[in-house]
């Protein structure tokens, strides 16, 4: 994320489209930076599912949460929503190329965390251990 100070020169346009850029990406983050989107994300991968096969891939989650996760990352761009004229109608969802990249960042976060994990745990051992003193 790119953060600069606006002038009054002539780049006050690019200035304003970097803001833009700044302010969109803050909202993307906010909206798919939460456990539900994640392991959504994760749970399709690189196929496709039915809403009841992931409901049921993700424990925990509630019908009203997987819906609301999964219109903001259809909102976003990230997955596709495909409904088949049947009856009932079948739903199925399916990661988009910007779904798949993002997938890609978050497996790079999950090995990060799988290769410091015991370093993060010590850290907050050694952080929540009383003062001896």
């Amino acid at each position: 994320m790119v953060t600069k100070q606006l002038s009054g020169d002539a780049g006050a346009a690019d200035d304003a489209d970097l803001t833009r850029a700044d302010s969109l990406a803050r909202e993307i983050f906010s909206d798919v930076a939460n456990k539900w989107a994640l392991l959504i994300i994760e749970t399709i991968g690189d196929g496709t599912l039915r809403f009841t096969e992931l409901r049921n891939g993700i424990e925990g989650i509630s019908h009203k949460m997987l819906t609301q996760n999964l219109r903001m990352l259809e909102r976003n761009g990230l997955l596709e929503r495909t409904v088949h004229p049947t009856v009932p109608p079948r739903v199925e969802y399916t990661l988009t190329e910007a779904g798949q990249g993002l997938r890609a960042t978050v497996d790079g976060m999950c090995d990060w965390t799988q290769r410091f994990l015991g370093h993060i745990e010590g850290a907050r051992r050694r952080f929540d251990a009383p003062v001896n003193g």
